[in-house]
């Protein structure tokens, strides 16, 4: 009994949680349990493909690792909306590649073996993913820098060349069955020499022809029907034509946040205060760091290039009467107020030819002894910057920079604009230490350094909080309900703008083209008919939005096409109709003069109507694609166009030589192309892949 009172004690509560448990069991019905089980897990997941799920987790892992090789490609981080982009399209990639492509290129048969890779890594077929990276001075692969990367690679202690090396491989080795699986369609669509032949002279003919033409008019024929079941049985037959991804229709107001006449004055204020400092102080980087939205950069302007921030300040800094040290009236443009100082003017080249070598992370001492030994000629540029580059950065260790522009400078070398040609100096900049030489240089011209207080006058807090509170207003009127948001919207003159088909994660709502996924996010987890709360757009909008409609992924419903297809319809039926009339009126009629008296209209001619071009010559197409058959010299039977009925003879078919066999082959390469292209999107719809990306980022 002692025994089963320590059980009873210390294992209670554990024993009433297991009889709860069992208890609940019987309450809630398992597919309950396993419903909500789906919805916790489909809540963190980033994608769905082919069945197989990309959890947040593993998206997040996966992230990681390519912002790791970006950083080692670039020798920095992903930092701009692009740059970040592409990480995530590229880790979104892997696991397409993965459950998807790779698992249909292996299933068609194709296979990448350990030989063929070993080639494409170092061997005589190299992938263009190496040979476009280990390059010497020329800019040509070099097996040498190749070989010493490698080599050097068992005392990189931090892994990263190993990391990279393997991701090189990786990405080879698909690309190689992207390569593999395109070829089985690239290589199996060909022109035959018939095939060729029939191409050219179906292109070449033309046709000249007589014909006659009764159109439809635009009144509705009250005895053309289309029925609610022949509506019914097209969309049944042409269902594919209806799928769609989800999208929602919103309808929604815009406070677009702007500075008051207040704000703006202020803003001038700030810039008349300082505008004597500006115009004395020798340490122009420091002050414009701390008064000015523009920061000093040590760059030499042409005339003209200032125009792009004002077409005042770049008159002023080219005026013959400007001199070094000259400083500008308060100049405005818009909301933003400018001063601007020309600090030197020299002539200067629009571009320079640099070699140069990177060395990141030595001392002083290295780069020394590294510019010695080139200026005493015992060994040349390329060589030098390819024994150091080769293993500390094979990306960009060539020798040669290049023809540099003012759009192509790396930053912190802008000096090499006004070297000395072929003196050799080294640079210091946020990348390390360069070592470089102009070799030569485009012809000088008068240029300027000119230093820009700039002050952008910026809604007040007080101001921004006044659009806040009218669009809070109009959010606590409408009271959740998209009836109460019209209705008070049209009392107040407040625009209510349409969205419709927003996609989840979509940037671009009407005006406001940045930054819009508060939006898309509310509509995608609100209910038809609610309307938002105040949703913040970066503090530069505020929006109220009423969420209209729901269109769900998979096929659009049959009441959203009905119309359409019921215009279309009537289109055939009404073509069917008046062809039948037509053919009563001209029967047994032997000419096309006849025929054209019996219908109460002229005969038309035309020539040289070609099928090859029929989209640029302003006729029905479907009149175009039935001359370029038929026989000369036969009246036709009355044809249903799209405007009208036709009755048509040929005159004559003529060839020409207009469309080559160079033609046909284009045609056939653009083909493949578009083939190709059209792969993926295929595989994608059919492995029904699920892309939430949006929801997490």
């Amino acid at each position: 009994m002692a025994v089963l009172e320590k059980i009873r004690v210390k294992f209670g509560i554990l024993i009433s949680v297991v009889i709860a448990l069992a208890l609940l069991s019987f309450i809630i019905d398992p597919n309950t349990i396993s419903q909500v089980a789906s919805t916790m897990s489909e809540k963190y997941r980033v994608g769905k493909i082919d069945g197989n799920s990309v959890s947040y987790q593993d998206f997040d892992n996966e992230l990681n690792y390519q912002n790791r090789i970006f950083e080692y490609m670039y020798r920095r981080n992903a930092n701009t909306d692009q740059e970040m982009q592409y990480v995530r399209d590229m880790a979104w990639k892997t696991f397409v590649d993965r459950y998807m492509f790779l698992v249909n290129a292996k299933n068609a048969g194709i296979q990448v073996g350990d030989a063929e890779l070993v080639d494409l890594t170092s061997g005589d077929m190299v992938s263009p993913v190496i040979s476009q990276i280990f390059v010497d001075g020329n800019g040509v692969f070099s097996k040498e820098m190749l070989s010493s990367y490698l080599q050097n690679m068992q005392y990189d202690q931090s892994g990263q060349a190993k990391m990279f090396w393997d991701y090189l491989q990786n990405t080879i080795s698909t690309d190689q069955y992207y390569t593999k699986y395109n070829s089985l369609f690239t290589a199996s669509d060909f022109l035959n020499p018939l095939m060729m032949t029939n191409e050219i002279a179906d292109n070449n003919n033309s046709v000249d022809v007589e014909f006659v033409m009764l159109p439809y008019g635009y009144q509705r024929d009250s005895t053309v029907k289309v029925t609610d079941s022949e509506i019914k049985n097209y969309y049944k037959a042409h269902k594919n034509l209806y799928r769609q991804d989800a999208s929602r229709d919103i309808e929604y107001v815009v406070f677009e946040v702007k500075p008051s006449q207040t704000d703006i004055a202020d803003a001038n204020d700030k810039v008349v205060k300082v505008y004597d400092e500006f115009s004395t102080t020798d340490n122009l980087k420091n002050f414009l760091m701390k008064n000015s939205d523009r920061q000093y950069t040590d760059e030499w302007y042409r005339k003209g290039e200032l125009a792009t921030i004002s077409s005042d300040i770049d008159e002023f800094a080219f005026d013959k009467s400007t001199k070094i040290g000259s400083v500008s009236e308060v100049i405005t443009k818009d909301n933003t107020f400018y001063v601007a100082r020309v600090t030197s003017s020299a002539m200067v080249p629009d571009s320079v030819f640099v070699k140069g070598i990177l060395l990141q992370g030595v001392q002083t001492d290295l780069a020394d002894s590294l510019l010695n030994v080139l200026k005493t000629g015992k060994d040349n540029f390329e060589n030098v910057a390819a024994q150091y580059s080769a293993f500390n950065n094979p990306q960009a260790g060539t020798g040669d920079y290049g023809w540099m522009t003012k759009a192509t400078m790396f930053p912190g070398l802008e000096s090499v604009f006004t070297a000395t040609l072929n003196s050799l100096y080294v640079i210091d900049t946020q990348y390390g230490k360069h070592i470089v030489k102009v070799t030569d240089r485009s012809e000088p011209m008068l240029k300027k350094k000119v230093a820009i207080l700039e002050k952008e006058a910026l809604p007040s807090g007080n101001t921004i909080n006044e659009y806040y509170v009218q669009a809070n207003d109009l959010a606590t009127k409408a009271d959740g309900k998209y009836e109460n948001l019209k209705k008070v919207a049209d009392e107040e003159g407040l625009a209510l703008l349409t969205r419709n088909y927003l996609r989840e994660g979509d940037e671009n709502i009407g005006s406001i083209t940045d930054k819009t996924k508060e939006i898309s996010k509310w509509a995608y987890e609100a209910k038809e008919g609610k309307v938002s709360n105040v949703l913040n757009i970066n503090n530069d909008y505020y929006v109220v939005a009423a969420l209209k409609k729901i269109h769900k992924k998979g096929f659009t419903p049959l009441n959203e096409v009905a119309s359409s297809i019921s215009s279309m319809l009537y289109s055939e039926k009404l073509g069917e109709k008046k062809a039948a009339e037509v053919a009563g009126k001209i029967a047994g009629l032997g000419s096309m003069q006849a025929i054209a008296d019996s219908l109460g209209t002229t005969v038309s001619k035309r020539e040289g109507i070609s099928f090859s071009s029929y989209m640029a010559q302003g006729l029905d197409p479907k009149f175009i694609g039935a001359v370029s058959v038929a026989e000369e010299g036969v009246i036709s039977a009355p044809l249903a166009g799209t405007i009208g009925v036709y009755v048509y003879r040929v005159i004559s078919h003529d060839t020409g030589a207009s469309f080559t066999e160079d033609d046909a082959k284009s045609r056939a390469s653009q083909m493949a192309y578009y083939s190709t292209r059209s792969l993926l999107p295929v595989m994608m719809q059919d492995a029904e892949v699920e892309d939430n990306r949006a929801r997490f980022f």
